[in-house]
């Protein structure tokens, strides 16, 4: 599964963690603060746009690798790139 895009629901500083929601979808995942791959101090805010792998954990989903949300035109860089032929 490819990295899921949503949004904070809420995040508890003092607790270090809170759930987020993958766009589309109703279903809360699981936020650590230890999952949350951004420079300086690991917090979220709510309605804050992030992207996230999404694991099953002991008790439920769980989101992952929570960043920065991915542009789509950091996407199309990307596949500008790996689609860019070699030369032979």
């Amino acid at each position: 599964m490819g990295m899921a895009s949503g949004k904070v629901k809420w995040f508890n500083n003092a607790k270090g963690y809170g759930f987020v929601v993958e766009d589309g979808k109703e279903e809360d995942l699981f936020a650590h603060y230890s999952a949350i791959q951004m420079d300086g101090y690991k917090t979220l805010k709510a309605g804050q746009e992030v992207s996230f792998d999404i694991i099953q954990g002991p008790k439920g989903l769980h989101a992952v690798n929570i960043g920065a949300p991915v542009s789509a035109s950091t996407l199309k860089e990307d596949v500008a790139q790996k689609s860019k032929k070699q030369p032979a």
